[in-house]
Parts: structure tokens; C-alpha cells; sequence
């Protein structure tokens, strides 16, 4: 009995350390602000709390229950592309607040032509999307 309370209450501490790292990656990052900005939806701002909230309970749900999902091949794909924008602006908020493109290509030394940088990063992306998902995923 006191081993399974110990293992909850390490497990309750545990997710609630890494839930508030995980939103205050989220929150140094500017994320939903920018796409507040960007879209000009600031009215809907209780919306987005909802969608986060929301989206972070299912994800533990999916995440922790021993049943499978089964869900259609339309659901899948868009599942797929809402975790592709998420990953995309992610990476795109960390590096706009890190400034990593303009730092690298300086330190490569190809500051005049960042452009080909951008391009080999994109198409390099997109064939080890492609390459993950023709070869390791069987659906």
C-alpha cells in the first residue's frame, strides 16, 4: 500500500514538473499570442484556453489508456496534420526567438545566400517525413 502511494504521489509531481515546463516552453515561445496576432481572433481567447486545456487532457488520455483508438483513415490524416502544424509552429516560434537561421548561416559563412539554407532545411524535412512514413509506418 505505501509502495502504490509513493509511486502516485512521484508520478503526480513528476507530471506536474514536466506540465509546467512544457507550458512555460509554450509561454516564453509567444506561441498562442502570435497566432492570436497573426489571425486577429483576441475576442476568441477564451477559445484557445479551451483548446489547449482540452487538447493536453485527451493527449494524457490517448497517451496513458491500454484500449486502442480505431479511427478512420480521413480522421487519421487530419490528426496527422493538426500534429504537423503544432510541431511546424513550434519550431518555427523556437526559432524566431532564437534567431538560429541568421546565426548559422553567419557562422557557416554564407550570410548573402540564407535562402538555400531555408530550402535545404524544407527539402530535407519533407524526405524524412516522406522516408518515415513510406518505409517505417505500415497503416
Amino acid at each position: 500500500m505505501i509502495n502504490h502511494s509513493i509511486d502516485v504521489f512521484v508520478g503526480l509531481a513528476s507530471g506536474l514538473v514536466v506540465g509546467t515546463g512544457f507550458v512555460a516552453f509554450i509561454t516564453v515561445l509567444g506561441i498562442l499570442p502570435r497566432l492570436i496576432q497573426l489571425s486577429k481572433t483576441r475576442e476568441q481567447l477564451h477559445l484557445y484556453e479551451f483548446a489547449v486545456i482540452i487538447g493536453v487532457l485527451f493527449g494524457t488520455y490517448v497517451s496513458f489508456t491500454p484500449f486502442p483508438i480505431r479511427l478512420g483513415i480521413i480522421v487519421i490524416m487530419f490528426w496527422g496534420l493538426l500534429h504537423g502544424t503544432f510541431v511546424g509552429m513550434l519550431s518555427a516560434a523556437l526559432t524566431e526567438v532564437l534567431n538560429v537561421f541568421p546565426l548559422l548561416a553567419k557562422r557557416v559563412g554564407i550570410d548573402n545566400q540564407i535562402i538555400w539554407l531555408m530550402m535545404a532545411i524544407v527539402f530535407g524535412k519533407i524526405a524524412g517525413s516522406l522516408f518515415q512514413w513510406i518505409i517505417f509506418v505500415k497503416l
